[in-house]
């Protein structure tokens, strides 16, 4: 033999064993609960659905390989069992427990001899986590031009350079005080008050976003129906809706998968209230729920509720800024966030605060463009931001405020679309 040989093991013999890269790969990833695997051979396991328990070959000679690989990164929450089926496993009897629980897990084993019997050669963690690209563009839609008057099912797209295009006409059930939020590159309005004959009534029905930003019909829908709830993107590619009034204030929030599908209740986290703003934040897929509006009688409030970067809500932070509802939310500079505008309870406002890529909220700085409430914010262009509609001291307006990817916010842009207010929006599109 010439040339250089590595990475390889040697048996007794002199042969050469192959590496995990010579190996015969399984053509399918094993889903099952159960598998018995072959040596010279590399499995995917996909636990998504199940703990796996892998049994091993009843005989070995030294030397023989087997490969095993997390193939969704799911270990971590359905782990795999090895059986090393009457053969030690590092030099232990096949009595013993050997699992392995961690997400991105590879394990390459060789089998040693009678003492030992299977080894680990690698049992290593992929620590690499594959990161959506920014989404690029936004859709404000839905919302009423003053609280008793016109509903809405129109949206208004926001292209990669913060330019907001005119109507498009609505699809879905026209209604307001709804949230929306992005998920992967797709985006969902949620819940709200609908206009029907007989007056508003409250829904949990949902409308996809494609990533080319167009609206599907409604879905019927899942969980508590309520109102002036908030929503926002969590993780790589999921959202969540949260708080709102359902009869009452509520905490109750409602997950949703990377597909659109909305999830059951569960249960609140952190004090009750509604016109609440949300927005993620971090480089791992953070989000907050902040400020918003106590019931019987009315406060406003500035404490915020983090959410993890797997949708699990924290317990009430103490505020910072002034204390306001009616507000909006929306992620700038890659990893960080803005809340801005509402009413403190005396009069509207444009002030805002920074959030942090660790999600500390910062004092307030002074209002840009024109103080009102209820209106929504989504992010564009990758790193940027934009507020957009609401309600001033007269009627509803359509008039932007742009954020750069420094969180500054720019004076009024004139408004495009029908004036509206009581509306939401949401990022799409990785493309530009």
């Amino acid at each position: 033999m010439s040339g250089t040989v590595v990475n390889n093991t040697v048996r007794d013999s002199g042969v050469i064993a192959a590496t995990a890269a010579g190996l015969n790969w399984n053509a399918t990833a094993i889903t099952a609960s159960t598998v018995t695997v072959e040596s010279g051979n590399g499995y995917w396991i996909n636990t998504t659905s199940n703990t796996c328990t892998i049994t091993l070959p009843s005989s070995a000679t030294k030397g023989d390989q087997i490969v095993l690989i997390d193939y969704l990164r799911t270990w971590g929450t359905n782990k795999i069992i090895i059986d090393s089926n009457g053969l030690n496993y590092q030099g232990q009897t096949d009595a013993y427990d050997v699992e392995y629980n961690t997400d991105g897990q590879s394990l390459n084993i060789v089998y040693s001899d009678a003492t030992q019997g299977w080894i680990p050669l690698d049992d290593d963690v992929s620590a690499y986590e594959p990161t959506p690209p920014p989404t690029q563009k936004g859709i404000f839609g839905f919302g009423a031009n003053g609280p008793a008057g016109t509903f809405f099912s129109a949206t208004n797209l926001v292209s990669s350079s913060g330019v907001v295009a005119s109507d498009v006409t609505g699809v879905g059930s026209t209604r307001t005080n709804l949230a929306a939020a992005g998920y992967a590159d797709k985006g969902i309005f949620g819940f709200g008050e609908l206009q029907t004959p007989s007056g508003a009534g409250v829904t949990a029905i949902t409308n996809l976003v494609s990533n080319s930003g167009v609206v599907a019909t409604d879905t019927a829908g899942v969980g508590t129906v309520r109102y002036q709830t908030a929503a926002t993107s969590y993780g790589t590619d999921k959202a969540i809706f949260g708080y709102g009034h359902a009869g009452g204030t509520t905490a109750i929030t409602n997950l949703v998968s990377n597909s659109g599908v909305v999830a059951t209740d569960t249960t609140g986290v952190g004090t009750a209230r509604t016109h609440i703003a949300a927005v993620g934040y971090g480089s791992t897929g953070q989000a907050m729920f902040g400020y918003g509006n106590t019931l019987g009688p009315a406060v406003k409030q500035s404490l915020t509720n983090l959410v993890s970067n797997t949708g699990v809500v924290s317990a009430d932070v103490t505020g910072v800024g002034t204390a306001r509802s009616g507000l909006a939310a929306c992620s700038y500079g890659g990893d960080k966030a803005i809340f801005g505008f509402g009413i403190d309870g005396t009069a509207k406002t444009a002030v805002t605060n920074l959030v942090s890529n660790t999600g500390v909220v910062a004092t307030d700085v002074s209002g840009v463009g024109t103080a009102r409430l209820l209106l929504a914010a989504t992010s564009y262009g990758g790193d940027k931001g934009i507020f957009g509609f609401g309600h001033t001291a007269g009627p509803s307006v359509s008039l932007t405020n742009l954020v750069s990817n420094s969180g500054v916010v720019a004076s009024d842009t004139t408004g495009v679309g029908s004036a509206r207010e009581i509306l939401a929006a949401s990022s799409y599109s990785f493309s530009a």
